[in-house]
């Protein structure tokens, strides 16, 4: 097969205690899943169906990179999420066997151009330039669900320059991981290498150049990043 164009290097995982790589196909990410973040956002926590955005695949950021500022923004927040990676593809999952498409989890950091955000809501305009821009998913390892079992707790905390920003439970999470899968594939045909950024509790604040952040969730590796 001859490319009019050299082909793009396939964005990848590391996928720990292996010299393994999980090929990453699609990023797909939930808002709205904790309920003290909700309202922090200015939104009424009630149970509505999940509200999903996605990312590009190449926006991934392996752990320990730094990471440019964005440009166009003013106000670049931290987001840090359970990070779901899809082994098993399937439309239509249900809730009972969602599970079985689970490979493993990471932690993840949703970064977010907050002011861009806002002003895509007031004018009731996609989310795309907010979410989707270039390294804007920083990721960590996946450790495999048969080492780590599926993750139903624990917790989910991040710190900016050693200084406490968010700190929660993964049972306060709205929306289960087998409720996001199955809800997930009813929109879309789930896919091996597809991850799922699973929401963000309160405590999202903005960072700037030469900040150093640090967040984990029990169970899984430690993601560090540093802004320049």
């Amino acid at each position: 097969m001859k490319y009019a164009l050299p082909p793009f290097a396939l964005p990848t995982v590391e996928v720990a205690g292996t010299d393994e790589r999980f090929a990453v196909h699609r990023i797909y990410c939930v808002g709205r899943n904790y309920a003290d973040h909700v309202r922090e956002m200015g939104s009424d926590p009630k149970r509505d169906p999940p509200i999903f955005f996605s990312k590009p695949a190449d926006a991934v950021v392996a752990n320990g990179a730094p990471v440019p500022y964005p440009s166009q923004t003013k106000n670049l927040h931290h987001e840090i999420e359970l990070v779901v990676a899809i082994g098993r593809g399937g439309r239509d999952i249900p809730v009972a066997g969602a599970l079985e498409h689970v490979f493993g989890y990471a932690v993840g950091n949703d970064l977010t151009r907050r002011d861009l955000q806002h002003a895509a809501k007031n004018a009731g305009a996609p989310w795309d330039v907010a979410k989707g821009f270039d390294q804007s998913a920083p990721v960590t390892a996946i450790r495999r669900a048969a080492d780590v079992g599926h993750l139903a707790s624990g917790s989910i905390w991040l710190e900016v320059n050693g200084e406490p920003r968010q700190r929660s439970d993964l049972t306060e999470m709205i929306w289960s991981v087998p409720e996001i899968v199955a809800a997930l594939s009813a929109f879309f045909e789930l896919q091996p290498g597809d991850l799922v950024f699973t929401g963000t509790p309160a405590g999202v604040g903005s960072v700037v150049r030469g900040d150093s952040i640090v967040g984990g969730i029990e169970g899984l590796d430690t993601l560090r990043t540093t802004i320049v």
